[in-house]
């Protein structure tokens, strides 16, 4: 019995951090990056000040919701790891804790940004979408209808 204690003491706190918010460093990148194996993964950029990012990553959660199979979703904010509570306070707001999140965790956000996408200028909201064949899409700015329609 005083193993089975020791061994729940021991998991539980590997459990209370699971789908936490993960910090997201330029060593990182190159992962994320990687086409799927099939359909697309779709990496969603977000910052605390952005108007527009809240209904845009409600509207991926739907997206994603229907196409469960051929999309996976990442939300990445491009605020701070070292601001976590915020993040992860808005992150359960949107109901948008339960997707693979990440934070930036680097001293040059602008390089993160630059790796990520050479062509991005860092306004958010930004999606990016990497497809299984190695293409990639990126979008600024609130996302139309018509662009969501074309993502899947």
């Amino acid at each position: 019995m005083k193993r089975l204690l020791l061994a729940l003491a021991l998991l539980l706190p590997g459990l209370a951090t699971a789908g936490t918010l993960q910090p997201l460093a330029a060593g990182d990148i190159a992962a994320l990056l990687k086409p799927p194996a099939q359909g697309e993964r779709i990496i969603a950029l977000w910052a605390l000040d952005c108007a527009y990012c809240e209904p845009d990553l409600r509207a991926l959660a739907r997206l994603q919701r229907a196409h469960p199979d051929r999309i996976q979703l990442v939300v990445v904010s491009t605020d701070s790891i070292e601001r976590r509570a915020a993040v992860e306070a808005r992150l359960r707001r949107m109901q948008m804790d339960g997707y693979p999140n990440r934070a930036y965790a680097d001293a040059t956000p602008e390089r993160l940004n630059f790796l990520l996408d050479p062509d991005w200028g860092g306004e958010t909201p930004r999606v990016l979408v990497i497809r299984a064949d190695g293409s990639r899409l990126g979008i600024s700015g609130e996302l139309t209808p018509a662009q969501l329609r074309r993502l899947p």
